[in-house]
């Protein structure tokens, strides 16, 4: 098992099954994980893609992040100087098939990539409301040279 950045958690979430079909609580505050959120919204991002790298340095906004379907690699770089793990990378594997709430400090860089044939359909429960007139969030390409991260690019995919 890898060693866990600083602040970084992961929470394996349980399907309630039956005929009908599935049931499955993404985020309770008798968690011991839950801190707070202040809005959720979701994205769909394509297989191959990837959406990184970006952080939200000024509000120490935490991300709450799952995805309910297709599979992504979220990758998360601690770059904080007063952070005992500074300099460690993360990397999960999660989705349809591997349930897990991923709790993720804000001033860290992370991102993800689709993975498998299907699109990733990922809900986030950030900490902080997203401010339209002055957004926190400070962004880096793919394949920057400041993180030491390769994501396998695919050539003539949009990423970022």
């Amino acid at each position: 098992m890898q060693k866990l950045i600083e602040g970084v958690e992961l929470k394996q979430l349980k399907k309630n099954v039956d005929e009908r079909g599935y049931l499955c609580e993404l985020l309770r505050k008798d968690w011991s994980i839950f801190k707070e959120f202040a809005m959720a919204y979701f994205s769909t991002t394509f297989p191959g893609v990837v959406r990184a790298w970006h952080r939200h340095p000024r509000s120490r906004q935490e991300d709450y992040m799952c995805v309910i379907q297709g599979t992504a690699k979220i990758a998360i770089y601690d770059d904080r100087e007063e952070s005992s793990t500074k300099g460690l990378i993360n990397e999960f594997i999660i989705g349809e098939d591997n349930l897990a709430l991923l709790k993720i400090p804000g001033e860290c860089w992370h991102g993800f990539k689709a993975l498998g044939v299907k699109p990733v359909l990922l809900i986030n429960f950030p900490t902080k409301l997203y401010d339209y007139e002055k957004p926190d969030e400070e962004r880096l390409a793919a394949d920057t040279d400041k993180i030491p991260y390769d994501w396998k690019l695919t050539p003539g995919l949009k990423h970022g």
